[in-house]
This record gives structure tokens, sequence and C-alpha cells, in this order.
């Protein structure tokens, strides 16, 4: 029997179903539109997961998140914000969008996220060269682990700039109990399909308060002024929930526990069947105040350990997107960038890939991206360093105990 391909991460509906009963109700009331009962409902779940007396808005997607954070914390053109450089675009192309300026922040060796040290250093120095400090930070949940809250919102204090927290990866995860998105001015939460729970698409935002969460309602839906006719003050954005998105959010929140607790088993089985594999390392928390959620499990590969086929690595030109729903790519006329992961990180990943295995490499820092070749970057070599030597294992909750034997038997079978 052909095996089945094993992917990263994707969603899994709950049991009982109740992912369809809700989109079903939706239907059958006819609430088919960017608000209902579900919206509100779900945004009622998540509050009471999330606590902290925490308000919550449902939104289009995470990126949406972070726009509407950056634009009600008064973020525009001229501005800078610290913003982590090892995590995904969705993190810095939102100031962009504002017309602000990402500065870029390297990460810590062992958490991989923002360095408090570096970021504090950062701040300093633009105050310095521009004479303002940053108006924002975004430390990044990097996979799921948990960033410095405690030193990180330290230093936000002390220069008096909201933190800004993508938890987008991070749903679930947890600094020393508690769950990450709930210790800034904003927390950025992503539902997108390989997420912790998905609505097929969609994100949301974590405000400190009712003030605050009635202010993003606004903007997420254009922006109107109390009149009888459709006034406009400030530009608004259509970045609501449907009602039938918030349906499938609302069954995935019932095994919400169950998926956290699965992505746990998943990193703890791989640290068991990956303990004697020469030069294979997986990346763990540092200690006990960091649970994080593992989204995505990950190792890094020694740079002198041999995979098979590594001579052919970055010989031809990528056909296809990497990771699968990504989308459209533009393709490339050279296999090569001036910044990539090693030969052995690409050989293991297209020998896995022959063997109906998605893995991936790790994120590109976003200061190593052309797009942002202008932007100033506060680095410490720790970022591209992980970036050329690591690399993604599946862990979503269709990955089963036998799955994660077969990946670790192949990335043995792999290594010469």
């Amino acid at each position: 029997m052909e095996r089945k391909m094993i992917y990263l991460c994707l969603a899994h509906m709950s049991e009982q179903g109740w992912e369809q009963k809700y989109v079903k109700e939706a239907f059958d009331t006819n609430w088919v539109v960017p608000l209902g009962p579900n919206v509100n409902a779900f945004e009622k779940d998540l509050e009471a997961f999330v606590g902290e007396d925490k308000q919550v808005v449902a939104l289009s997607s995470g990126t949406a998140a972070v726009h509407l954070a950056l634009v009600a914390s008064g973020i525009g053109a001229g501005d800078e914000v610290c913003v982590q450089s090892f995590t995904f675009c969705a993190s810095s192309h939102p100031v962009r969008y504002v017309g602000a300026t990402p500065v870029f922040i390297d990460s810590e060796p062992d958490t991989w996220n923002m360095d408090p040290d570096l970021l504090e250093k950062a701040i300093i120095d633009r105050k310095a060269k521009t004479g303002r400090y940053p108006k924002a930070i975004i430390p990044v949940a990097l996979y799921g682990m948990p960033y410095d809250c405690r030193r990180i919102m330290a230093v936000g204090l002390k220069y008096g700039i909201p933190v800004i927290e993508d938890a987008a990866e991070g749903f679930g995860s947890r600094f020393n109990g508690q769950v990450l998105g709930t210790f800034g001015q904003y927390g950025i939460l992503s539902f997108n399909g390989n997420k912790m729970i998905t609505t097929s698409g969609g994100g949301a935002l974590i405000c400190a308060n009712q003030e605050q969460k009635d202010r993003i309602m606004w903007y997420a839906t254009q922006a109107r002024e109390a009149y009888p006719y459709y006034q406009h003050e400030e530009i608004g954005y259509n970045y609501r929930m449907s009602n039938i998105c918030a349906g499938i959010g609302r069954g995935q929140m019932t095994v919400l526990n169950d998926h956290i607790a699965h992505h746990k088993h998943i990193q703890q089985l791989y640290a068991e069947l990956l303990h004697d594999v020469p030069g294979v390392h997986l990346h763990c928390a540092p200690d006990a105040n960091y649970d994080s959620n593992y989204w995505l499990c990950t190792i890094t590969i020694d740079p002198d350990v041999r995979i098979k086929g590594q001579e052919n690595a970055y010989k031809e030109t990528v056909k296809s997107a990497v990771g699968g729903a990504a989308g459209v790519i533009r393709q490339t006329s050279s296999p090569l960038t001036d910044c990539q992961p090693n030969d052995n990180v690409e050989a293991l990943r297209v020998f896995l890939l022959e063997r109906k295995i998605e893995a991936r490499p790790v994120w590109k820092p976003m200061h190593k991206q052309p797009v942002y070749a202008d932007c100033p970057a506060y680095t410490n070599g720790v970022s591209e360093s992980v970036f050329k030597i690591g690399m993604c294992l599946p862990a979503g909750p269709m990955v089963t105990d036998e799955d994660a034997k077969y990946i670790v038997e192949q990335i043995k079978d792999a290594i010469i």
C-alpha cells in the first residue's frame, strides 16, 4: 500500500463534528456575513482561554491583527518599530503597510527569539541616531517557543514603548504560567490552516480592555462614524472574521487542549528517538518558565553531517511552493541566494520529501531578505546561523507515533 504524505501541520476536526454543527447553524439562520452569533461566541471562547480579563476581536487573518495593532497604536510614516528578525514575514510586512520602518532585532541562542539585551541596545542607538525612540516592539513566539516576556516587557516599560506580541505560532504557549499574547498592549493570534486550531483562515487580536476592543472593531469594519449614512473620517479596513469561519473556530476550541497536548507528545517522542543520532539536535525549551506548544518541532544539523544526495543540493530551481499551501511563487533563474540553508539541510529536505515527509527550512531572517535591505538591523549572528542548520519536522494532530518513528528512521537512513 502506498504510504500517505506526512505534512508538517494540518488541521484536524473535532470528533463530535461541532464545526459542522455551527457552520450549519450559520447557513440555516442566514448569518453568512462577517459578523454574527458564531463570531461573538468564538470571541468569548477565546477570552475564556486567554484569561487575564482580556478582550478579543476575531479577524480575517493574523496579519490583519498585526496591522490593526499598529494602526490603533498610532504608528505611521516616519516611525520605527522593533521587530524580531527570525520570523515569518507577517510580523514585519504590516509595519510597511502603515509606512513605518522595521528595525530588526536578532535572537538569543536558547529560545531563538528576540534578544532582550540587543533590543535595548537598538532602542538606545535609534534614539541617538534619529532623536526618537521606536514606537512599538514586536517579539515573536517562533514555532511556539515563548520569548522572554519578563525582560522584553521590562525593556518596553523602561522606555515607554508598547509591546505587540506576535503569538500567531504560539497559541496556547505560556511563559511562567501565563498565556502568550496577554503580557503586552496587544497580542496576535492566527487560525490559518496549519496552526494549533484553524478557522480555515483567520486570526484574532487580544486587547487589554473594552475600549481597545471597541477601537479595533471600529477599524476592522471600515471606520464608520455615527450617522444614518456612511461617513468616514479615518481609513478603516474590511478585516472582520466571517460567521462561517467563526463557526469552525468554535468547534476547534473544543479540541485545542488536545492539540497542544499532542504537539508536546510528538516533541517528547522526537527527543527520545533522536537522542542517539549524532549531529542532529532537537530544539527544546531552556527551562520550565518556557511552556511551548511546539507548534512545529525543529532540529539543527551539524555542518559536518553528510546526507545522501548532498552533492546535488541546489542544482535545480524550485518549481513549486515549498510548504504546500503557500500558493503561487515567482520563478527564479538561479537556485542560489547569498543566505541559504547548508547543502546537507537542503539534501535532507529533498530526501524526506521523496519519502513523503514534508520538512521545511526554518524561517529566513527578515534582515537577510532583499525587500528589507534598507532597514536597520541589530544582529549577533544567531538567527542567520540557525537558518543555515535548522529544519522543521511534522508535528500536527495528524502525525501519529508511527509517523514520528518513520520520520526519524528516514533521517537516520539519509545520513551517510
